[in-house]
C-alpha cells in the first residue's frame, strides 16, 4: 500500500511510470532510502514491456530537488561514521543507471534543481526546464567537489562555462541550462499539467511518441545570460590555477567578472583547487562511469577535511553564511592537499568504470539496463 507521506511516490498513468520525490518541506532532498527505492523501481521498469517511459517530478511548488540530505552528512561526519560513502556509492550507481536507462526518462526540472537533484534528472532525457528553473552544482560552498556526474556534465559544456559554474556554484535559468547541456527542452510551467496528462494518454505507445509529445509542448526559452558572457568566461577560466582565474576575473574590468571573482573567494579554497583539477581530469575521461569513479574519490576525500563539516554548518545548520575555512587562503592549499582528493578511499573505489554498461544494480547484481536512451 502506498502512503502519501512516503519520501518517494511511485505510480502509473497509461504507459508512463511516475517517480515523485516527496519531501517538499526539505525541498525533496535525497536520502539513502530514496535512492534505493528509485533504483529498484528503474530496475523493475527496464524490462516491463507495459512501461514506455518514466516521468520524474518533485512534490510541492518550490522545486524538483535541492540535492542530497547534507544535514545527514553533517551528522555522519560528526559521529565519525561511514554512512556517507555508502550513500554516495548507491547514489552514483543510480546516476549511472539513469544515464543508461533504455527508455525515455522525462525529468521535470521545474524550480530548484541542485546537486543530487541534477544527478537524478540531467543524466536522463528528455529533460525539461521552465521559467522557474534554477539549476546549480553549489558544492564548493560547503567544501565539496561537484559530484553526481556534475563534473562530467559541466566539463562537456561549451568553452569554460562549466568551469565557471563549478567554481562559483552559480545557478542558471532555463536558457543557460539548455546552452550548457543540462536540459533539452523549455516548457512553460503553466503547460506542465497538460504535458503530464498527454504523456499518460493513449497516444503515447512508444518512445517516439514521448519525444513528439514533449516537443509539442515546448517553446523557445526566455533569453539567458551566459551566451553574452562567453568571451570573458572563456578567457578568464582557461587559466591554469584558481589564483590566476581570480586575477583574470578582477582584471577584466567587467562587473559580472568581478562578481564571479568575489563569489569564488567566499568558497572553500581546498574545494576550489580540487574542483578545478577534477574538471580538467573529467574532460579527459571518456565516460560518465569513469567520472563518477573519480567523484567518489573526491567526495570521500572531503570527509577527511575540516571544510566539509564547517561548510555545512555555515550554510545549513547555523546558517550564518560565515564559514571559517582551513586553510583560509588559496595560496595555502598545497599540491599534496589536492592530490589526496584523487587517491582511492580507505573503503575501496566505486569501480563503475570497470563494469559492463548496465551493471549498476545494488551490490553488483547486474540488473541494470543497456545502452543510453539518448532521447531528447
Amino acid at each position: 500500500m502506498v502512503h502519501d507521506d512516503e519520501p518517494v511516490l511511485l505510480g502509473r498513468a497509461g504507459r508512463t511510470a511516475h517517480i515523485t520525490l516527496n519531501r517538499p518541506r526539505a525541498l525533496n532532498a535525497l536520502t539513502h532510502p530514496m535512492v534505493l527505492r528509485i533504483s529498484e523501481a528503474l530496475a523493475e521498469w527496464e524490462d516491463d514491456e507495459s512501461v514506455t517511459a518514466v516521468l520524474l517530478s518533485g512534490a510541492g511548488e518550490r522545486g524538483l530537488c535541492a540535492g542530497g540530505d547534507i544535514r545527514a552528512v553533517h551528522e555522519d561526519v560528526r559521529a565519525g561514521g561511514s554512512a556517507s560513502p555508502a550513500f554516495w556509492r548507491d547514489e552514483y550507481r543510480l546516476n549511472a543507471r539513469i544515464a543508461r536507462f533504455p527508455k525515455p526518462y522525462v525529468a521535470l526540472m521545474d524550480g530548484i534543481v541542485m546537486g543530487g537533484g541534477v544527478g537524478v534528472s540531467a543524466h536522463g532525457g528528455p529533460r525539461i526546464v521552465t521559467e522557474r528553473s534554477s539549476v546549480a552544482m553549489p558544492e564548493t560552498a560547503i567544501g565539496l567537489v561537484p559530484d553526481v556526474g556534475g563534473t562530467y556534465l559541466l566539463s562537456r559544456a561549451p568553452g569554460e562555462l562549466g568551469t565557471h559554474l563549478a567554481l562559483t556554484g552559480g545557478a542558471v535559468g532555463a536558457a543557460d541550462a539548455l546552452l550548457c547541456g543540462l536540459a533539452d527542452h523549455f516548457v512553460p510551467s503553466e503547460r506542465l499539467a497538460a504535458l503530464r496528462a498527454a504523456l499518460a494518454g493513449p497516444a503515447v505507445r512508444e518512445a517516439a511518441d514521448v519525444i513528439r509529445t514533449v516537443r509539442e509542448y515546448g517553446t523557445a526559452a526566455p533569453e539567458g545570460r551566459l551566451a553574452a558572457d562567453r568571451e570573458w568566461i572563456d578567457t578568464c577560466y582557461a587559466a591554469g590555477t584558481v589564483e590566476e582565474i581570480v586575477e583574470r576575473l578582477l582584471a577584466a574590468g567587467l562587473p559580472a567578472a568581478k562578481e564571479a571573482a568575489e563569489t569564488i573567494l567566499t568558497r572553500s579554497p581546498t574545494a576550489l583547487k580540487a574542483t578545478l583539477e577534477a574538471m580538467r581530469r573529467a574532460r579527459r575521461l571518456p565516460t560518465l562511469e569513469r567520472v563518477l569513479d573519480q567523484e567518489y574519490r573526491t567526495s570521500c576525500a572531503a570527509l577527511a577535511t575540516p571544510d566539509l563539516l564547517e561548510g555545512i554548518r555555515a550554510q545549513v545548520v547555523d546558517k550564518d553564511r560565515r564559514p571559517r575555512w582551513s586553510p583560509r587562503e588559496l595560496a595555502e592549499v598545497t599540491e599534496a592537499d589536492v592530490a589526496r582528493f584523487f587517491t582511492p578511499p580507505p573503503g575501496g573505489d566505486l569501480g563503475l568504470g570497470d563494469e559492463a554498461p548496465g551493471d549498476y544494480g545494488l551490490g553488483g547484481d547486474g540488473s541494470g539496463g543497456g545502452a543510453p536512451a539518448s532521447v531528447s
